[in-house]
């Protein structure tokens, strides 16, 4: 049975004794072919909807995600587990994007992690007609959404991708998506026709409190002083990452700060060091992993 093969391979990579929610529902779907809309809440388990498949199917999988701190971590744990996972976004070399690429036309990359703004590129595209592709995934689809509060042009290539591999089916993924969203997504993506599983939104892991306070930074430090782990400090610009990073530190909590303006690699030095629990707080904007 197909089912036993989804369940050997997430067991054998992830340890999980079976799936939740809809999980298998979206797993089956694109298996099958078929394009496939997937809502489920931040930290549902989105991942293992197109990891497994991915693994399961032959040919390269095409994540296309707009969160370069995810897709790093994913593809750092990914290959820890012994896939064949890459990325390719801004700060790498020619070289090393062809070489990559390369390896996918062979045959040697199971999940390709590339940012939408990559896809126009011609050398990008000039090795994609030559690739086996499995199936397309839109990570964050209430991207391409052209009247929602994120939207990214560079979501639009995707259509243009659907016309170089027509037989790729796609599965969008989103934690945020209105009725009108819904469909729109599909239509913007192309999808041959409508195909939608729902997961609840209630998480029960998750506790959201709301306190007025006349001085916020001073309210964060003690809320952050008070916590034995790690914490994400989001904020509205990225300007305020900096100034809030400042007030934290000037106040003996350590903090580092993370905005799409730095470059890649102090983002990635950044992201290990909160990881690691180098430092205890992360202020960012929303470029930070948020979706």
């Amino acid at each position: 049975m197909a089912d036993d093969k989804y369940l050997r391979i997430l067991k054998e990579y992830w340890g999980y004794p079976d799936f939740r929610g809809i999980q298998r529902d979206i797993i089956e779907s694109i298996c099958a072919g078929k394009d496939t809309l997937g809502l489920m809440p931040t930290g549902g388990g989105k991942s293992i909807t197109f990891q497994v498949p991915a693994i399961a199917m032959e040919g390269v999988c095409l994540v296309i995600t707009p969160l370069i701190a995810l897709m790093k971590d994913q593809v750092d744990a990914l290959r820890k587990k012994g896939v064949k996972a890459y990325a390719i976004y801004g700060s790498m070399k020619r070289a090393e994007i062809l070489k990559i690429l390369d390896n996918a036309v062979l045959g040697g990359v199971t999940l390709l992690y590339i940012s939408p703004e990559r896809l126009s590129s011609e050398l990008f595209l000039s090795k994609l007609s030559h690739m086996t592709v499995s199936f397309i995934t839109v990570d964050e689809a209430h991207c391409i959404c052209q009247w929602g509060y994120d939207f990214r042009p560079s979501y639009l290539a995707i259509s243009e991708i659907r016309k170089i591999k027509p037989d790729a089916p796609v599965l969008a993924l989103t934690a945020t998506a209105t009725l009108p969203a819904i469909d729109d997504i599909q239509k913007q993506l192309n999808f041959k026709e409508k195909n939608v599983f729902r997961m609840s939104f209630m998480r029960k892991n998750i506790a959201y409190i709301v306190r007025t306070a006349d001085d916020k930074l001073e309210q964060a430090a003690h809320i952050i002083r008070s916590l034995s782990g790690s914490a994400i400090v989001y904020v509205y610009s990225r300007k305020k990452t900096k100034e809030v990073a400042e007030y934290l530190n000037d106040n003996n909590i350590s903090a580092t700060f993370y905005h799409a303006g730095l470059d890649h690699a102090v983002r990635d030095l950044r992201q290990s060091m909160w990881q690691e629990d180098k430092v205890k707080v992360m202020v960012a904007t929303n470029a930070f992993g948020m979706g």
